[in-house]
């Protein structure tokens, strides 16, 4: 038991995030307190600043403090070349790349009717109506290679069938620079049956 309640509650506070546990979340909380107050004061300011600001993108769903994100109100941009992806975190990963000069579309999340996430909350709505009413040249499939992420695919490609717009899903397999004894059956079996000619 730490000395200090609110100590003991910022550890909490810290516990919240993805693969901190209690001691990380002990660590940085005595590093803020101890040694950098200021970092820790400019770090909660940007806290309430993106919780108080940041919404969804209209058209797409990404994180944005305005009615439509940077990417898809940038003319530069392929607004005919759509990708759907389950988060925003799989549009900062295509956007490192720099390859990728269409839209996106976020589902945050996948189909899983064991947790109760269905196509309503996941803005399959919205995409039916982007599909009817904008002229889209593809759809590219980037969900995740899970069970999930093959399930939510699947159901959205069948839906823009319906539409005639093509669909495609992004390759999986063995990453560049891998070493095909470290690689899983699963992964291996994927890369196989998307070979491609040379």
């Amino acid at each position: 038991m730490v000395s200090s309640p609110l100590v003991e509650q910022l550890i909490e506070a810290l516990c919240c995030f993805p693969g901190v546990g209690q001691k990380s979340a002990q660590r940085m909380a005595l590093y803020i307190l101890e040694k950098n107050r200021d970092e820790g004061k400019r770090l909660a300011d940007a806290l309430q600043k993106a919780i108080t600001s940041v919404g969804h993108c209209q058209n797409c769903r990404n994180l944005c403090e305005s009615s439509q994100c940077t990417i898809c109100s940038n003319p530069r941009r392929n607004q005919s070349l759509v990708c759907v992806v389950e988060s925003p975190a799989d549009v900062f990963a295509i956007e490192q790349s720099g390859l990728f000069q269409g839209i996106y579309f976020v589902l945050m999340g996948h189909l899983s009717p064991i947790d109760g996430i269905g196509p309503q909350e996941l803005g399959i709505g919205q995409l039916k109506t982007k599909l009817e009413n904008e002229s889209l040249e593809e759809l590219i499939l980037a969900t995740n290679p899970t069970v999930e992420g093959e399930t939510t695919a699947h159901y959205i490609a069948e839906l823009a069938k319906s539409y005639a717009i093509k669909t495609t899903r992004i390759a999986h397999g063995v990453p560049f620079g891998g070493e095909l004894e470290y690689i899983d059956s699963g992964t291996l079996a994927h890369a196989f049956a998307g070979r491609l000619p040379l």
